[in-house]
């Protein structure tokens, strides 16, 4: 497949970029442009950063996070969902989605998870990214930090997702990094290869299933190779769903837009939520592309990380069943490796 259909892009920035954008895809970039890296204004806060090469985006607020706001194609629209009535706020101990990419802690629990990320975060500009840390949660000892890593060669970000134990004993968590993504599209999750009886006795496959979660939901395709979760903006319930993917990807599928998740599974060690890798989340609102990190205990002044590589392409085929996606995401799959 041509390098010309491949687009690698995660957001770390925060605005809403009007350049004009010509020509075809293109994974290779040409000239080997650098990595443009600006202070900007967007959704009404002053302190956001633009990091771009010349075919994606992603923008960074540091009143609040640390949160990526904005991730798209230069010029296209935000691939991330803003909740545009929370945009531009900060302080108060009411936590808000605000949209974009965020980082969390596992399992989850009120009211220890939702640690209002509200205040401004710390800054630090490095070669070809950023990265941003949280002040030390007041109720849990945690710190939150996201450095962010755009290539100037290929449309690729890589986000290293950190928490630090700032407090006094050991601590067991795993760190979680949730996207929410725009309305309309379908989260495709990986399920391990099919096994005959002959062939395999003992389970290969963990799925968790929240109360909530009701298997019959239309919105919900339980193939053999794949489950596919459709944003449906009529929708009156949530629903989530949990599984261990060893894939180590997980990808959203809107209009002709892919935007792939890899990640490294690790073999042999516990993960949250019944052993998920991979969580998706949705509403009327939105829909989450989850993946998390296995459970470790992190002794004080440690941390733990969690490494996500996002790609974009354009061009996609519409997703509808396994057929479609063996069609048209496997192909950009293969091109990310």
């Amino acid at each position: 497949m041509p390098h010309s259909n491949m687009f690698f892009l995660i957001g770390f920035t925060c605005f809403c970029w009007q350049a004009s954008f010509g020509g075809d895809d293109a994974g290779q970039l040409q000239g080997g442009i650098p990595v443009t890296i600006e202070r900007i204004s967007y959704g009404g806060w002053s302190n956001c950063y633009r990091i771009a090469n010349e075919q994606i985006e992603l923008i960074v607020t540091t009143d609040v996070g640390p949160r990526v706001i904005r991730f798209g194609f230069v010029g296209g629209e935000n691939e991330f969902k803003e909740y545009r009535d929370q945009l531009g706020k900060t302080g108060g101990k009411e936590w808000r989605i605000y949209g974009g990419h965020r980082l969390w802690h596992a399992p989850e629990a009120k009211p220890r998870t939702y640690w209002p990320d509200n205040l401004p975060v710390e800054f630090e500009k490095r070669k070809d990214g950023v990265r941003l840390i949280q002040s030390t949660e007041g109720s849990t000892g945690i710190q939150k930090e996201m450095e962010i890593i755009l290539s100037p060669e290929i449309n690729r970000v890589t986000v290293v997702h950190r928490l630090w134990n700032r407090g006094e004993w050991p601590v067991e968590l795993a760190p979680w990094t949730l996207t929410v993504m725009e309305q309309g599209g379908r989260v495709i999750i990986p399920q391990a290869p099919y096994k005959s009886h002959d062939e395999e006795l003992l389970p290969m496959r963990a799925m968790a299933l929240w109360g909530y979660t009701d298997m019959s939901d239309p919105r919900y395709l339980w193939g053999s190779r794949y489950i596919i979760l459709s944003q449906d903006p009529n929708a009156r319930k949530p629903t989530k769903i949990g599984a261990g993917v060893k894939e180590g990807w997980a990808a959203y599928a809107r209009k002709d837009h892919l935007f792939i998740k890899r990640f490294k599974y690790a073999e042999g060690e516990r993960y949250p939520d019944l052993g998920s890798s991979v969580e998706s989340f949705t509403n009327a609102e939105m829909i989450e592309l989850e993946t998390l990190g296995p459970l470790r205990t992190i002794e004080p002044d440690s941390s733990v990380e969690h490494v996500e590589d996002w790609y974009l392409f354009k061009g996609v085929g519409p997703i509808r069943d396994e057929d479609s996606v063996d069609r048209y995401v496997l192909p950009r799959l293969r091109e990310t490796q």
